[in-house]
């Protein structure tokens, strides 16, 4: 399948099992009532972002991810929070996440509970890399959206860790802190709440979303441990799931992975290809065969990155192209100018 082009941007083809990637209503849990607390209009802001209001009553209905992740953008957009998310999730308890909740609330340890979350994820909302990893001595718990075409997702990401961040205080207590939390925007402008919510250094501009914590007492049983009901709610949660989300598309793959590693320069092949697992000439081919380059994807990625950052003013366009793996703000000048016919500068001054 051939990706689809036009105005000269690529946006790849979507397998049968990715075409309706969804997220559980379970996610949206007590969100009109955030809205309306946040002074905005919820049902203006379902409309704006195509989710049905009607739906948000079952948690366990399925919503359209990116639609999902428009109202979050939306909610900031529309009641004047910038922190939208962030907040949000600060309030998000396990209970609100549904069967995965229930299934992670019940599990016999705080270090299963976090393994259950990370496994079940995905089955929540499709199209997600969710992890837990050992590095340094310390543990992550990563968090990415993996289709590209869902650019603007910051809210979402601060969301989601902070749902990881509650589920942790429920089986450590309340004053647990992390080691730092990690998001992979840039820097925001009220930067310092986040590090007030987390109790933690907050990096931006990173690889991907992740909260980074110590071992010690992820062996304690979790509150609510009860094997019976934590067997139960897991299976729920993958049966529930079912066949329908198919692991992303190999250009989808590709983008991601461009998108991760922007920040350490410009993308070579030999390391996406390492990072999927194969060698660089089988990714060749392949791409090959999908009828385009990886040269394309890159300059996709840093384009619809580009058109995100600007409307940012609080980011020097020197930030931005680093951002985008541009060593000079002459080259970034140069690529931009390509893609809309005049430099960052003046379309940023029209905005």
């Amino acid at each position: 399948m051939q990706p689809r082009r036009r105005n000269g941007q690529i946006r790849p083809p979507l397998s049968p099992g990715n075409r309706q990637r969804r997220i559980l209503a379970a996610a949206a849990s007590g969100v009109a009532e955030f809205i309306t607390a946040q002074g905005g209009d919820a049902e203006r802001i379902f409309t704006a972002s195509g989710v049905e209001a009607a739906c948000l009553a079952d948690p366990l209905a399925p919503l359209a991810l990116p639609a999902f992740v428009a109202m979050m953008e939306e909610g900031a957009r529309q009641t004047g929070n910038d922190n939208f998310g962030l907040w949000y999730g600060q309030g998000f308890s396990p209970e609100m996440q549904g069967l995965m909740g229930r299934a992670v609330l019940a599990a016999p340890t705080v270090a299963s509970a976090l393994q259950t979350m990370a496994e079940l994820f995905p089955h929540h909302q499709h199209g997600t890399l969710c992890r837990l990893l050992a590095e340094d001595g310390l543990l992550r718990l990563e968090y990415r959206i993996m289709d590209p075409s869902i650019v603007h997702r910051r809210q979402d990401a601060e969301l989601t860790l902070g749902m990881v961040l509650n589920v942790c205080r429920r089986g450590l207590g309340q004053g647990w802190l992390p080691e730092r939390v990690e998001f992979e925007h840039l820097r925001p402008e009220g930067w310092q709440a986040h590090e007030r919510a987390f109790g933690a250094e907050a990096c931006f501009g990173q690889r991907t979303n992740a909260l980074v914590f110590r071992r010690p007492g992820l062996e304690r049983a979790m509150p609510g441990a009860d094997l019976p009901a934590f067997q139960a709610a897991r299976a729920a949660m993958l049966a529930l799931a079912g066949g329908d989300c198919g692991p992303p598309s190999l250009l989808e793959q590709v983008m991601s992975e461009v998108r991760a590693t922007l920040h350490d320069g410009p993308p070579h092949i030999e390391a996406v290809a390492a990072a999927l697992g194969q060698p660089r000439w089988t990714l060749q081919r392949r791409l090959g065969e999908a009828g385009c380059a990886f040269s394309e994807l890159v300059e996709q990625v840093r384009r619809d990155l580009a058109d995100l950052y600007l409307r940012q003013p609080h980011l020097p366009l020197s930030e931005i192209a680093l951002a985008l793996g541009y060593s000079e703000l002459s080259a970034f000048s140069r690529a931009f100018t390509r893609w809309h016919g005049q430099p960052p500068a003046r379309l940023r001054a029209g905005i």
